[in-house]
């Protein structure tokens, strides 16, 4: 198509990026460009359940899973929205050129419907599962609408904003099934968030480099600063999380330490896969591998072993 060809064209002005091979798509335009792979963020609507105890009644599991629906309506609305404006950028990207929007693939004025769609059946979808998820999914929306907009090209804000956008997928799943949220389940949210969103940044930065063309913001960060930023955010989200687990309290009232499967401390010993699972990540970052969150959680084999070995131990301490 014409316009897959002004992808290098456009290029050439701009300083080599590593290239990648053409993908083999088995899903139609449509349903590409709205991100289906990046879906796997908004099972953190599952985490406010999850670590409650609660996750198998049906009261919970079941507006949970819709608030899951609807989330994934709003961002597949954000991300057609921000292809669509981001079409030259994207061009100039070795992987999101191959995006239906930026390949010629889906015409803009269909991206743009698909979009009004989306929104609006997510938005109904939450406001009749819960005020108060309507009200986190209208947040999400009009922040990301902002950072789509102009707050991207805003360095350190724009951190804070694509961290939000994790912290706010935690709230919703408290938010759907009432689950009240405490402060260390937020931190661990807001500064885990941070630091995968600091480790995205400084893998682009490594691998691309600042002025490959791709994100106007990475002009004003250096490797040693997004270096700091994702230490500290893992170092807070580590004291934070311990914090929770040694003296949280259960549903029931009794010690989190306390009880569970065999009577072991499985809150106290979760803390040892989940820090594990934090290195792994943190190694991947290191390399500069972690462009894409979503992409390291599916292929890395280690960090998927020690998500698993941590869900185990928070199943036991409830069970």
């Amino acid at each position: 198509m014409s316009t897959n060809a002004e992808g290098p064209a456009s290029a050439s002005s701009a300083p080599s990026v590593p290239a990648e091979a053409p993908p083999n798509h088995r899903l139609p335009a449509w349903l590409r460009a709205m991100r289906p792979r990046q879906w796997v963020k908004n099972v953190l609507v599952f985490a406010a359940p999850l670590t409650a105890g609660r996750i198998l009644e049906p009261a919970v599991l079941i507006p949970a899973v819709l608030a899951f629906v609807a989330f994934c309506l709003i961002s597949a609305t954000i991300y057609l929205l921000n292809d669509a404006k981001d079409v030259a950028e994207d061009r100039l990207h070795p992987r999101k050129r191959y995006r239906p929007i930026a390949a010629g693939e889906l015409k803009l004025p269909v991206a743009y419907a698909m979009a009004v769609v989306c929104c609006a059946a997510g938005l109904v979808l939450g406001f009749w599962v819960a005020r108060d998820l309507g009200t986190v999914l209208s947040v999400y929306l009009i922040l990301q609408l902002l950072y789509t907009q102009f707050l991207k090209h805003q360095p350190i804000i724009d951190l804070a904003m694509v961290a939000s956008g994790f912290l706010l997928r935690m709230m919703a799943g408290g938010a759907a099934t009432h689950i009240p949220l405490s402060a260390w389940f937020l931190l661990v949210a807001a500064f885990g968030s941070l630091f995968m969103v600091a480790g995205k940044r400084y893998s682009e930065l490594v691998v691309l480099g600042a002025d490959a063309g791709t994100r106007k913001s990475l002009k004003a960060y250096t490797v040693s600063y997004l270096r700091f930023a994702w230490h500290l955010s893992a170092a807070i989200t580590v004291m934070s999380y311990c914090l929770w687990a040694i003296g949280g309290p259960l549903p029931q009232g009794q010690p989190i330490g306390s009880g569970g499967l065999w009577g072991l401390p499985w809150a106290t010993l979760s803390i040892i896969p989940f820090v594990l699972g934090l290195l792994q990540y943190a190694l991947e970052v290191d390399r500069g591998d972690a462009g894409e969150p979503e992409d390291v959680v599916l292929n890395h084999r280690p960090l998927q072993i020690s998500g698993l070995l941590w869900l185990l131990c928070i199943v036991a301490m409830f069970f």
